[in-house]
């Protein structure tokens, strides 16, 4: 039952919340993640930790670089995000974090998304 009530209390942080619907539609850095939703990255870095505690995201490591992704076993979370995302456009806010996250994708330059790219075709980062 613990972990029951711990996943309906990290929902209901806006931030995390905000958080967990991107990560389920993509695997983000905390760069992305802060430029996305406004956020400064040690609050996104300190909520990323929270969600690592409850085994709720997976941190992969590329060389120097740490990207985030959603764990989808559990049942709960998963079935809440795919009903939240079912109906989005309920949510003008996560609508707007949506549309933030296909527009910032080619202007974080200096982001580990573009050495993201670069390590997945083999290119060196200087």
């Amino acid at each position: 039952m613990k972990k029951l009530t711990s996943v309906f209390q990290l929902l209901s942080d806006e931030t995390r919340l905000r958080i967990i619907l991107l990560l389920a539609q993509d695997e983000l850095c905390v760069c992305e993640l802060s430029k996305n939703l406004g956020v400064s990255q040690p609050t996104i870095s300190k909520n990323l930790t929270k969600l690592k505690d409850l085994d709720l995201v997976i941190a992969v490591r590329r060389e120097k670089f740490i990207s985030y992704r959603l764990k989808t076993e559990n049942y709960i979370l998963a079935y809440t995000v795919d009903e939240i995302l079912k109906n989005i456009e309920v949510y003008p806010q996560l609508v707007l974090d949506q549309k933030q996250l296909v527009d910032n994708r080619g202007s974080l330059i200096q982001c580990c998304s573009k050495n993201k790219e670069n390590v997945n075709k083999g290119i060196k980062n200087d």
